[in-house]
């Protein structure tokens, strides 16, 4: 049996290869040849493209008709092989099975294509899809629109909430000083004044926190040591976190700085080091560790460079977060602690002040498995001399006004909070002039005679702080200027304080603006 299908199959028999039908014409033999050649090597190519289209795009829809085309064009191949081998050996009976098996597939492919071809029709034309996507577009970009508007609206709710709060306490204690004084009862108004005061601080930190998220609060950069500002704050964190819980630092004594302000890192973690101790009610462990990292653009969040960072790891055996909670933990004004416990703005405080530095924050966190906050901030290798110091504490210097008295150029546009400065400067013995905006300055700088100190708000109409204080340089190098400000616009990106030049944020203390006042005249008073 099998012998017969081979001898049918490959058996030559008495048949004539088909170059008998041609004469054995050579033109028509090679003719035959070559085109029948060429057109079996474009038919195996094919399916060759297919296979490999069909493997590396596995989300392809039609993947079965693929393969099932792949299988009729390379049958079709074969038949155009063997009319080749034919011309000369007449393998018919093969030949025949193949064009049958060719057959046979070249109706399931066409069944199959007529079954998919209003599958086919219905997929979106390229019109059709930039149509869709700009649908998809305009949709994501109306729920962007409507998420912001969503977080304005919370972050509204909550100023509105905590600022009605406060101005309450203000409005109803000055209702009582007012009542006590139409009594003739002035002397006790201390514990309104008091209250007042209270308020006015609360509100302070709380607009400090707003303008940290929003990354706009003014900073006072300098070089330090990561490990010893960790290591400083060791006691103060033992008081804050309790008996219950363990304090564990891992410092890596590293060799890198970073460059931010201490005061707001020291903030960020004592913030952290607050929420580890809500979330630990029976006790635990609190893990603050610092590690010299080089990290690559697939570590790092978007925005961000490749290169040496210093990681500040603050990790707690607390309760953890869910995912949902998880995923809103730097929203402002979002907090899951009881009315009154909290002001929901401790974790997009440390996010603001941390982009503001040029880093970034990784939070981890599950249920029972505690929390892991993780700082990255640039990282420097600076010579040891400019690294941090203890820095003396500021006693307030023992000048009479008589000693230093200087000519004081104030500028500032708000008119009640110029009124309050310079009422406090006639009170130190200084000749002040003042005005109200950064023009009129400049005309004073440009005209007046040499100024012994230069105070000026940043956010002028017209031309701003920064410039005016660079015109009145140009003139007097040496000058001593004082910035107030409340807002960290453009303009102070990249101011680098002097030796004779500070920062002071608003809202201040009088108290605050002249022991500043005094230091910086001392210290033109020296130089004379």
């Amino acid at each position: 049996m099998l012998s017969a299908v081979r001898e049918w199959l490959f058996g030559a028999g008495e048949l004539a290869p088909h170059g008998f039908c041609l004469l054995w014409e050579p033109g028509l033999i090679w003719l035959y040849a070559v085109s029948d050649t060429v057109i079996a090597l474009a038919y195996f190519s094919i399916p060759l493209a297919l296979i490999v289209v069909g493997r590396r795009r596995s989300d392809l829809v039609f993947r079965p008709l693929l393969w099932l085309f792949a299988a009729f064009i390379l049958l079709c191949g074969a038949t155009h092989w063997l009319d080749v081998i034919t011309l000369w050996t007449p393998l018919y009976g093969l030949q025949g099975l193949v064009k049958a098996a060719t057959a046979f597939a070249s109706i399931f492919t066409s069944f199959a294509l007529w079954w998919a071809l209003p599958r086919f029709l219905a997929l979106p034309s390229a019109a059709q899809l930039r149509a869709a996507n700009a649908e998809l577009r305009a949709s994501q970009e109306q729920l962007a629109h409507a998420q912001k508007m969503e977080a304005l609206g919370q972050l509204t709710g909550g100023i509105a909430h905590d600022f009605n709060n406060l101005l309450q306490v203000i409005t109803g204690s000055l209702g009582v000083i007012e009542r006590l004084i139409a009594r003739g009862r002035g002397e006790e108004i201390a514990p309104a004044l008091a209250s007042i005061k209270k308020a006015s601080n609360t509100a302070a930190s709380l607009i400090s926190r707003m303008l940290s998220f929003s990354r706009r609060q003014t900073l006072l950069p300098r070089v330090i040591d990561p490990d010893k500002l960790v290591a400083g704050l060791e006691e103060l964190l033992h008081r804050t976190l309790g008996p219950e819980i363990a304090l564990d630092l891992r410092l890596a004594d590293g060799r890198r700085s970073i460059v931010c302000d201490a005061s707001q890192l020291e903030s960020a973690l004592l913030n952290l080091a607050i929420n580890a101790r809500d979330a630990m009610p029976e006790g635990g462990v609190l893990r603050i560790a610092t590690a010299d990292m080089r990290l690559d653009a697939d570590e790092l969040e978007p925005d961000m460079d490749p290169g040496d960072y210093v990681e500040i790891e603050v990790t707690d055996t607390g309760l953890g977060m869910s995912e949902d909670v998880l995923g809103r933990a730097f929203e402002p004004f979002f907090t899951t602690k009881r009315v009154g416990q909290g002001t929901g703005l401790g974790l997009s405080q440390i996010y603001g002040f941390v982009k503001q530095s040029g880093g970034f924050v990784r939070i981890a966190s599950a249920p029972g498995e505690g929390t892991s906050v993780r700082i990255y901030l640039p990282a420097y290798e600076l010579p040891a001399d400019l690294v941090d110091e203890e820095e003396p504490s500021a006693e307030r210097p023992e000048l009479s006004s008589s000693g230093h008295r200087g000519k004081t150029l104030i500028v500032e546009d708000q008119a009640e909070v110029r009124s309050q400065i310079v009422g406090a400067l006639h009170e130190m013995g200084c000749t002040v002039l003042e005005a109200g905006d950064g023009t009129a300055g400049l005309k004073i700088v440009e005209s007046a005679a040499p100024l012994d100190l230069l105070i000026t708000d940043v956010g002028l109409p017209g031309i701003n702080g920064r410039q005016l204080a660079e015109a009145a340089r140009g003139a007097q190098p040496d000058l001593p200027i004082l910035f107030i400000t409340g807002y960290a616009d453009k303009s102070l990106e990249t101011l680098r304080l002097g030796p004779n030049a500070e920062v002071l944020r608003k809202p201040f203390a009088l108290d605050e603006l002249v022991l500043k006042a005094r230091t910086l005249l001392k210290q033109t008073a020296s130089a004379q």
